[in-house]
């Protein structure tokens, strides 16, 4: 990176982004002192401009921003930091210092996903799907067939909440036939991108 710290007296301005929401968490100064530490550190650190110091985002708190990007813009005066939170980014307590919630219900998908493959790996007896899985692929494909007849009945009639009950039944059997033939979502994900082009 090139970036030119001489455009505003030695600071540039660093926009932290969630790496896995992309929702933006923060906006800080770098000088090149603070860029050099937090690319060798793998943690973001600022420069304070109130302290008049490097000042490492969670160095008292714990809630440290993990890098794993750091871009610069098309001027080479601004960066863009992607960072994996160790908790609330804000000293207010909120996820983000715009207090915004930090959270995408698509990620939810994600976390569903592991835990079913955590259920086919640590099998409990008390878990359904542990259960539905240790009865074999055929039963697995069954009850995906099953519970799409039963969304389609549901298309057919205007109850929205039976409707989105139905589609959510089917989504999590979708994803554990994926789990029993060893394929993830960002399998799928993989093709429909092709197919997009």
């Amino acid at each position: 990176m090139k970036i030119d710290f001489e455009k505003s007296d030695g600071l540039i301005p660093a926009i932290v982004q969630d790496a896995k929401t992309a929702k933006v968490l923060m906006l800080g100064y770098m000088n090149k002192e603070a860029l050099v530490k937090t690319e060798k550190e793998k943690r973001v650190t600022f420069y304070s401009r109130s302290k008049q110091r490097l000042w490492t985002k969670g160095e008292t708190s714990g809630n440290f921003l993990e890098v794993v990007s750091i871009k610069e813009d098309c001027d080479n005066d601004t960066l863009l930091i992607q960072a994996n939170p160790a908790g609330t980014v804000c000293h207010k307590g909120s996820d983000t210092c715009f207090n915004e919630s930090n959270f995408s219900n698509t990620l939810f998908l994600e976390h569903l996903e592991k835990t079913i493959q955590d259920r086919k790996v640590n099998p409990s007896a008390k878990s359904y799907t542990s259960s539905l899985l240790a009865s074999g692929i055929n039963k697995v494909a069954q009850k995906v067939g099953e519970e799409a007849v039963e969304l389609v009945i549901e298309a057919k009639d205007n109850n929205k909440d039976l409707f989105i009950a139905e589609a959510a039944d089917l989504l999590y059997h979708y994803i554990v036939l994926l789990t029993a033939k060893d394929i993830t979502l960002a399998d799928i994900i993989k093709k429909l991108e092709e197919r997009h082009k």
